[in-house]
C-alpha cells in the first residue's frame, strides 16, 4: 500500500533482484586502475532520487558487484531507473562530488525485468553497467550457509593470506552469476578461515549448482587465486545431514561448504489458512510528550464523555484484530513511564479489559521517556521465536504500538524489526496526535526496503504505519477511508 494506484492492488507486488556488472570501464587513475561504485537512482515526481549504492571494488575495470538491489515491480507503473558508475577516490562511497563519472545507463524496471534472460541493454553512455534481474516471489524462504577452509596456500611473502570467498551460481546456459562475496575485513592473516554465515533466497539457491572460489585479497585489486570447488546445495545438505559438517576439500578444493538449514518463510495468510493461533499485544506510549493526563489538552486525558485519542485508536484497531484471535485475549504493555515499585506482568485480557487497565494505571504512573520501542519489539519477538521452535507455523504474533511521536531509538528499532522479520510476527504502528510522523514512514518499508544499521534488509515487510489523524474525522460510505480498512490491510497483507 501507499503507492498511488498500486494501493488498490489485490495481490502483493513481486520483488525483483537487480545485479550489476561492468566491462571495460574508463581508467581515471594515473598510477592505478579505477575504483568503481554503482549508484542507483529512481525517478519520483520528475526528480531523480538515490535509492541505494554498491560496494567499492578496488582497481578493477571489469567489476562484478556483489550488492543486490531489491525493487518492487509495479507493472502498471513506469518505474524509471538510472545506474551511474563512479571512480571513488576516498576510502568510502559517501558522496560523489569529487569522484569521476565512468558511465551509466537509464532503463525502466519493466525493461530490465521483462527482457529475455532479464538483461537490460546498455545506454549510449558507454562503457556502462549491465543489469540483470530475477524475480523473487512465490517460493519464499531462505537458505542459511556457513563456509570454512583449512590449510590454505600462503600467497603473501611477509604475512599470511587474507582469504575471501566468492559464490557463483551456474545457470542453465552455463553462465556464472555472483550471488555472494565475503568481506575481507572479517578474515585477515588466516589460512584456516571461518567466514561469516549468510543467507540467500531459497528460490535462488536450492536447485542451483555453485562454484566456490577462494582468493587472497590484494588492495590493488590483483587478488591471488587460491582454489575452488563445485557443488550443489543439495549435495551440501546430504553431506551434512543437517549438521554443520562440510563438503571436504582437496588440492583444488580448499573449502568446506557448511549447509545449515533451509527455512520456509510463512506469510500471514499461510498461518491463517493453517489454523494457527493469533497472539495480539498492545503497547501504549506513556512518555511525557503526551502531556499531563490531568490536563484536557493531553492525549491521555480521560474525558468522561468521550474517549481520548489513544482509546479511539485502541478500540478501532482492536476490533479488527480480535477477529483473528480465537480466545479474544490480548496482552497489554506500556513504555516510557516511571512506575512506582515494580509493575506486575500483564495478564491476557479482551479489548475492554485493556481499556480498563489503561484507565486504571494512568493515575498511578508518571509520564516520562524516552520513546524507545525496540525493547517492546524484542520482547514480543523473543516469545515468537520460542513458539516457532516448538510449533512450526502454528502461532502468529501481532504487535500494536500506539505512540505520539517519532521513536528515539531508531537504529535499535530498525535492528529489532530486521530480526523480527524472520519470525511469525507483524507490527502495526499507529501515530496518535499531530506530531510530524515523516520519519516513521521509514519503518513501514513502502518506499524502500528497510535495513538494519549494518545494511541487512528485512526478510519480509512486517511493519505498517498508520497516522490516526488521517482517518479519525473521515465519515461516509468509503471503506478505504476508514481506519479499520487501513488497519485491516495491515493485518491481512501478504508479508
Amino acid at each position: 500500500a501507499g503507492r498511488g494506484s498500486a494501493s488498490c492492488r489485490p495481490w502483493p507486488a513481486p520483488s525483483v533482484e537487480l545485479r550489476v556488472s561492468c566491462k571495460h570501464l574508463l581508467d581515471r587513475d594515473a598510477l592505478n586502475k579505477s575504483d568503481p561504485c554503482v549508484v542507483v537512482l529512481m525517478q519520483s515526481q520528475g526528480q531523480w532520487m538515490e535509492v541505494d549504492r554498491s560496494e567499492v571494488i578496488r582497481s578493477n575495470l571489469n567489476p562484478v558487484f556483489a550488492k543486490v538491489f531489491m525493487v518492487d515491480y509495479y507493472f502498471e507503473e513506469v518505474q524509471k531507473l538510472r545506474f551511474e558508475v563512479y571512480d571513488i577516490h576516498g576510502h568510502s562511497s559517501i558522496g560523489t562530488h569529487d569522484d569521476d563519472f565512468l558511465g551509466g545507463m537509464e532503463c525502466t524496471v519493466g525493461q530490465v525485468g521483462g527482457r529475455c534472460g532479464g538483461r537490460a541493454a546498455r545506454s549510449a553512455l558507454l562503457p556502462g553497467p549491465l543489469v540483470t534481474s530475477e524475480e523473487i516471489s512465490g517460493d519464499n524462504g531462505f537458505v542459511e550457509l556457513f563456509f570454512r577452509a583449512k590449510k590454505l596456500d600462503d600467497k603473501d611473502l611477509f604475512s599470511k593470506s587474507d582469504p575471501f570467498l566468492e559464490i557463483y551460481r551456474i545457470n542453465d546456459d552455463g553462465s556464472e552469476q555472483l550471488v555472494h562475496r565475503t568481506e575481507v575485513r572479517f578474515v585477515k592473516n588466516n589460512l584456516s578461515p571461518i567466514w561469516e554465515p549468510f543467507k540467500l533466497p531459497r528460490c535462488l539457491a536450492v536447485s542451483s549448482r555453485v562454484q566456490c572460489v577462494v582468493f587472497d585479497y590484494d588492495s590493488r585489486g590483483k587478488h591471488d587465486f587460491i582454489g575452488e570447488f563445485y557443488t550443489t546445495f543439495e549435495e551440501m545438505q546430504k553431506a551434512t545431514g543437517g549438521n554443520k559438517v562440510g563438503v571436504q576439500g582437496g588440492p583444488r578444493r580448499p573449502g568446506a561448504g557448511r549447509f545449515s538449514s533451509i527455512h520456509r518463510v510463512y506469510s500471514f495468510l499461510d498461518y491463517i489458512m493453517g489454523g494457527c493461533q493469533i497472539h495480539f499485544t498492545v503497547a501504549i506510549d506513556f512518555t511525557a510528550s503526551n502531556g499531563d493526563p490531568r490536563n484536557s489538552c493531553s492525549l491521555h486525558y480521560i474525558n468522561p464523555y468521550q474517549p481520548n485519542e489513544y482509546l479511539k485508536a485502541l478500540m478501532t484497531v482492536g476490533e479488527i484484530c480480535q477477529d483473528y484471535d480465537s480466545d479474544k485475549k490480548f496482552s497489554a504493555l506500556g513504555f516510557g513511564a516511571a512506575w512506582p515499585g515494580h509493575p506486575h506482568p500483564p495478564l491476557p485480557t479482551g479489548i475492554q479489559g485493556v481499556v480498563e487497565s489503561y484507565q486504571n494505571c494512568l493515575p498511578k504512573i508518571q509520564l516520562y521517556g524516552p520513546t524507545n520501542v525496540a525493547p517492546i519489539i524484542t520482547k514480543v519477538a523473543r516469545v515468537a521465536a520460542e513458539e516457532e521452535k516448538s510449533k512450526e507455523a502454528s502461532q502468529y504474533f501481532i504487535l500494536l504500538i500506539l505512540t505520539d511521536g517519532v521513536v528515539t531509538d531508531m537504529a535499535d528499532t530498525r535492528e529489532a524489526i530486521v530480526r523480527a522479520s524472520y519470525l511469525p510476527m507483524s507490527i502495526i504502528i499507529v501515530g496518535v496526535g499531530n506530531a510530524d510522523f515523516t520519519d516513521m514512514q521509514v519503518l513501514d518499508g513502502d518506499d524502500g526496503v528497510l535495513r538494519s544499521p549494518k545494511g541487512e534488509p528485512v526478510l519480509r515487510d512486517i511493519v505498517q504505519f498508520v497516522p490516526f489523524r488521517e482517518f479519525k474525522n473521515v465519515s461516509g460510505p468509503s471503506a478505504d477511508a476508514r481506519p479499520s480498512a487501513s488497519v485491516s490491510h495491515a493485518v491481512k497483507q501478504e508479508d
